[in-house]
């Protein structure tokens, strides 16, 4: 079977690389992972220019693991026969790591956590792919290998670090892959390359067996042509690993199955004009701006952020202390063979091993402190969006003037794994000169599925093709998921604003929503006892009728205490609102109102109260 996967070839040979095409060319029998593998290694060496590669695995070398998928149940087995690509700074058991730096190789006995697990769920390693060395860049340039080239104009610059592992999947040579992120690896090659890049929360991906750039930001990612996929390769990647010190448990929250369609209204933070910055690049700000009237038309409620606090963190990344443990990951070669290092990588890296522990405190405490009042300004949206780079360079435009293009590269992107965020990146439009564009939406830790599900939405509303390929690449998720980090509450008695036990919401840091009524369905009563005095709720379908009630927002971990808190005959149940909709509620079970005063005719508690006086 002869696969091509050229941008401009819609013939009926063209395959679909994603996941579920993939799996029902399998179960059709109209391809094996065999033939794909073997396909993909001749597409493979049709782009040998381009530099994707360092090590692209042989047909003997992928036997192992298509040979093992004759004793793994396809149903079973979500990845069974998915091919994905490995940045070579991540081990694949038997066959060398080098980060971009042969004299620095070594060939690891075992494969990385995250490799594994993709292998144990069907998935087959197509190679090793390319990236600036050590992890050292944003623009996949800096490789002794030469540069990896863009999937849509080779005189363009890829992206990096993580080049090989999105070029190859934009151009059908893997279906997923993995990459790196310290500083926007795995989202600047994302967008230059029209493709969803997960940077998920640090630690929710184990890094055992991933050499890092800096260890303590670091995270591993994942390319992939829809949020689909993505979700699907990150519900099999992640895992907590005691081995990995900076390894965290997934909250229940953010597990794979709160992923789908985002619904409702979405506020969502965005740069004012005067802190965006495009380098002279019109046709990226023109796609970005016209992102923005798309995405309106959608729902999406745009409240301007003060970015400066955001671009200060940014700037510490490269220009403070976290050098050194660049300089770390790359002892003692630097100290014993400095040459090995590719220039401009030595130049960063080398004065990594001057700074003092007080330069890194300072910078900390530094962090903090705008820490604080980024977090402040993200609590008021949904999420952050921003454009993931501000121009896309050519590879002689980045290297005539390496560093300088690579930190104006870095101006969207060096700020989030210095204080802790989640983000994606997913395409939006084409340019006017057919180029890629898209944004990054940011969110905080753990925050990975809410995101996906914003980028689900962005992807089914704006459909655009499957990397270079001819293939749409819009996911078919349509599950309907809402805000998962609050729970709205109906309160109608003394947990409203300015009642008794209001506190009981307000210092768990719920918020006022909405004034609203009940459906015309309901009696209130006031009950016996108190103080605090209160009422009583009772669904009656034939005399009722509606309820003044307040909408409370109460953040979903402090939600299981405060209804803990509430006593008998009151609970939580679900109340039918005038608009229609059902909302958790306060309840009150039968026996409850034995001896009550019936108030349904007064409305309303607060009417109950004022009749009092």
């Amino acid at each position: 079977m002869s696969i091509s996967m050229t941008t401009n070839d819609t013939s009926e040979n063209t395959l679909d690389m994603g996941f579920s095409a993939l799996r029902e060319s399998y179960k059709t029998g109209a391809s094996t992972p065999a033939s794909v593998m073997a396909d993909i290694r001749e597409r493979a060496a049709e782009y040998a220019d381009h530099n994707i590669w360092i090590h692209l695995l042989s047909e003997v070398e992928q036997a192992v693991w298509l040979d093992a998928l004759k004793d793994k149940d396809m149903a079973s087995h979500p990845l069974w026969g998915i091919p994905f690509a490995i940045k070579d700074n991540i081990d694949l058991a038997g066959i060398p790591t080098t980060a971009g730096c042969v004299a620095f190789a070594y060939t690891p006995d075992v494969s990385a956590q995250v490799v594994q697990q993709l292998i144990d769920a069907g998935a087959i390693p197509v190679g090793k792919t390319n990236l600036d060395q050590f992890a050292t860049g944003l623009n996949g340039t800096r490789s002794p290998i030469g540069a990896c080239h863009n999937s849509f104009n080779y005189d363009y610059i890829s992206g990096g670090s993580s080049s090989g592992s999105a070029v190859s999947v934009a151009l059908g040579l893997a279906s997923f892959s993995l990459g790196t992120d310290t500083a926007g690896s795995g989202r600047i090659p994302a967008c230059f390359n029209n493709l969803v890049g997960v940077k998920p929360s640090i630690g929710l991906l184990s890094a055992t067996g991933m050499l890092p750039a800096c260890r303590s930001l670091d995270c591993m990612t994942i390319f992939a042509y829809n949020t689909d996929d993505a979700n699907i390769a990150l519900a099999v990647a992640e895992g907590f690993d005691a081995r990995d010190g900076y390894s965290r448990q997934n909250p229940f929250d953010n597990q794979a199955r709160h992923y789908g369609l985002r619904t409702g209204s979405l506020k969502v933070g965005v740069i004012p004009a005067h802190q965006l910055k495009f380098f002279g690049d019109e046709s990226y700000e023109k796609a970005y701006l016209q992102t923005l009237d798309l995405l309106k038309e959608q729902g999406f409620a745009f409240q301007e952020i003060d970015y400066a606090p955001f671009d200060e963190i940014a700037q510490l990344l490269y220009e403070g202390p976290w050098v050194s443990e660049r300089y770390i990951a790359t002892q003692p070669l630097i100290d014993e063979n400095p040459d090995a290092i590719f220039p401009v990588v030595r130049e960063i890296i080398a004065p990594g091993g001057k700074p003092p522990a007080t330069s890194l405190f300072k910078a900390q405490y530094r962090i903090n402190d705008l820490k604080q009042i980024c977090l402040a300004q993200m609590a008021q949206v949904d999420c952050l969006l921003t454009p993931t780079a501000g121009r896309h360079f050519t590879v002689a435009e980045m290297l005539a003037e390496p560093i300088k293009r690579n930190s104006e590269l870095g101006y969207y992107t060096n700020f989030m794994n210095l204080i802790d965020l989640a983000s994606i990146a997913v395409p939006t439009v084409m340019t006017d000169n057919d180029m890629p564009f898209g944004i990054t939406l940011v969110g905080p830790t753990f925050s990975d599925r809410m995101l996906m599900s914003i980028a689900n939405r962005i992807q089914q509303a704006l459909p655009l093709k499957k990397g270079a390929l001819e293939a749409m690449a819009m996911p078919s998720n349509t599950t309907p998921v809402g805000n998962n980090q609050t729970i709205d509450v109906m309160v109608c008695g003394a947990h409203l604003e300015g009642q008794p036990l209001n506190w009981q919401l307000t210092e768990r840091g719920a918020t006022l929503k909405a004034k609203t009524t009940t459906a015309p369905n309901y009696r209130m009563y006031a009950l016996a006892g108190g103080p605090p005095l209160r009422p009583g709720l009772i669904l009656d379908q034939d005399k009722g009728d509606a309820i003044e009630v307040e909408i409370w927002s109460v953040p979903t971990a402090n939600f299981g205490s405060f209804v803990a808190g509430i006593p008998a005959p009151l609970g939580i149940g679900k109340i039918k609102l005038a608009d229609g909709s059902q909302v958790a509620g306060f309840i009150c079970e039968p026996y409850g109102i034995e001896g009550a005063q019936d108030i349904t005719h007064l409305n309303g508690w607060r009417a109950y109260l004022a009749s009092l006086r």
